[in-house]
């Protein structure tokens, strides 16, 4: 019996305040928008790249309809795997398309865990990085599982800091470049853009997974205040802080570098766009803030995404194995999510890392809607036209971003496709190997 009981779960009930749920979501959103993501999509739609930004928070805001109006009902530590189970039930489905989830975000602390290498190495005149980028990444991934190895007051208070310093540095980064900049946009080279519509498609792609930090937020219902009222509050403010913070800090990166250079420096360009508006001091308080928010951003999104791997095995629908490994499901969890994670920072480089996170999660986000428009929107009360609208920007959202990358990296899409098919297949077998029973589905 004890030993059952170390095994479970366990949520610390109104441990978390809106204050720190906001800081969790912001600091997965910041972290992976605006230090790496910025370069990429200026390679693929050239100046237009600023309102790349805006174009993602437009398809974001009709996105985060669903999960307001998911997380105000259905509050749990489960956050999104709930959300599956809910609209399609203990079947394949919740579990194919959670696992998919699970994965984008694992593959989300790998971006941001070569993203604080690629900037930690800017204090340095190193010429090849190609070992020390992973190397610090992995460096850092060990330091979030210490961290999250610890209780959630000490995860909210480092995580709510973190995220003022880099709302507030982050902010004066922006206002200090714009206001120094000697010229107002981005200088275009045609031999640079993917082309059109299709280029500007890609890059709204990307932009969205700069936001996507907010369904983070999901996963705290548990443990949050409130949590009928505050998921979704929670949700809704973090996004409204990141459209302004990233509108400010792309313009400002424009403002700075021709587009040549940011695609040069696209692992790194506001520490490039931080050195002609605010010299070495700029470089130096850049690259620091970077630091600082890719960590805070790593801790946050360790701490949600495990706690959904946890549910999904307390659901019976993902194979579990504690290895001999002593405490609870949480803590299990924790060690395989970091573990994934570090293979993923070792052996992909950041585009590839962002496109597989991208392809990942716009075919969950595609479920979800599919899944409140089919089964939940009379129980939700929530606006069929509004679902509707959400499920065709993401289709394509997703379809220009695919025929972008099958031009210019079609490796990515075959290993995504395999992944995905890969994930189903396992599913499939372990599903009829350990039938879920009617009481299990009844829960």
């Amino acid at each position: 019996m004890e030993n059952k009981q170390e095994r479970a779960s366990q949520y610390d009930e109104d441990s978390l305040t809106l204050v720190g749920a906001v800081a969790l979501g912001t600091g997965v959103m910041i972290g992976a928008g605006i230090f790496a993501l910025t370069g990429q999509m200026a390679e693929m739609t050239g100046a237009l790249f600023p309102f790349a930004f805006i174009s993602a928070a437009v398809v974001v805001s009709f996105s985060a309809y669903s999960y307001v109006k998911m997380s105000n009902a259905y509050p749990s530590a489960g956050g999104i795997a709930m959300f599956l189970k809910k609209a399609y039930g203990t079947t394949l489905p919740t579990a194919f398309f959670s696992l998919l989830m699970y994965f984008s975000m694992v593959i989300a602390q790998s971006f941001l865990a070569r993203t604080f290498g690629s900037y930690a190495l800017q204090l340095f005149d190193i010429s090849d990085t190609r070992i020390l980028v992973p190397g610090l990444g992995i460096a850092l991934l060990i330091f979030a599982f210490v961290v999250n190895l610890s209780a959630n007051k000490l995860i909210e208070g480092l995580a709510s800091l973190l995220g003022m310093v880099k709302i507030g540095g982050i902010i004066v980064f922006g206002l200090v470049g714009i206001a120094v900049a000697d010229k107002t946009e981005v200088m275009s080279s045609s031999n640079h853009l993917e082309g059109g519509l299709l280029g500007f498609l890609g890059a709204t792609a990307l932009g969205i997974l700069a936001f996507k930090g907010f369904t983070t937020i999901t996963n705290s219902g548990s443990e949050l205040r409130n949590p009928h009222r505050n998921v979704g509050r929670s949700i809704v403010i973090s996004i409204l802080l990141c459209i302004f913070i990233y509108g400010l800090v792309g313009f400002a990166v424009s403002s700075n570098l021709s587009l040549e250079e940011i695609i040069k420096t696209r692992d790194y360009s506001l520490a490039a766009a931080a050195r002609p508006a605010m010299g070495d001091y700029g470089l130096w308080f850049t690259v620091i803030l970077a630091m600082v928010a890719t960590a805070g951003g790593i801790i946050a999104s360790v701490f949600a995404v495990s706690r959904m791997l946890a549910m999904l095995t307390e659901m019976k629908l993902v194979p579990h194995s504690h290895f001999g490994m002593p405490g609870s499901i949480q803590k299990h969890t924790l060690v395989y999510t970091i573990v994934l994670g570090l293979l993923l920072t070792a052996f992909f480089d950041l585009s590839r890392i962002a496109a597989l996170g991208v392809i990942f999660y716009l075919v969950m986000d595609i479920a979800i809607h599919w899944g409140v428009l089919r089964h939940l929107h009379s129980e939700l009360g929530a606006r069929r036209d509004i679902v509707v609208i959400a499920i065709v920007l993401d289709l394509v959202i997703l379809a220009g971003f695919v025929l972008v990358k099958i031009v210019s990296d079609p490796l990515v899409i075959g290993v995504a496709c395999i992944a995905m098919a890969a994930i189903l297949i396992a599913e499939v077998i372990f599903l009829r190997r350990n039938p879920i029973t009617s009481e299990q589905h009844d829960h």
